[in-house]
């Protein structure tokens, strides 16, 4: 299951696990919304309501796409968090990864600013 995600100057594709959450979100596109920004993670929210997974957890990996049960939102992780000890992120609480980024840029993500519209759609 691939996407796209395009913001007004950036796109990138991603490609969903066959979870329940993955399929879940597939199955929903195409989202749009306006982001918000928390460190090097940009996050909206999405119209799926889905509980944690048993592999669920705070510690991700730069690229993961992860369900955060609470907005309910679509976490986009590319570097450090404000909870983060180091370089690698980390969720403000468990979240379901449900994908992953073709590709990790991270100076092009940072440059996304807040309140951006996003547009996620099934690839073409």
């Amino acid at each position: 299951m691939n996407i796209t995600i395009r913001f007004a100057s950036y796109q990138v594709d991603a490609e969903l696990l066959d979870t329940p959450t993955g399929r879940a979100i597939y199955e929903a596109l195409p989202i749009h919304e306006n982001i918000s920004l928390w460190g090097d993670e940009i996050y909206f929210e999405i119209p799926v309501e889905t509980g944690l997974e048993p592999d669920s957890r705070a510690a991700v990996s730069l690229g993961d796409l992860g369900y955060w049960p609470n907005m309910p939102a679509f976490c986009i992780f590319y570097g450090p968090t404000p909870v983060s000890s180091g370089n690698t992120p980390v969720a403000a609480s468990a979240v379901n990864i449900f994908g992953k980024l073709s590709t990790v840029e991270p100076e092009k993500l940072r440059a996304i600013p807040e309140g951006s519209k996003v547009t996620v759609t099934r690839a073409d």
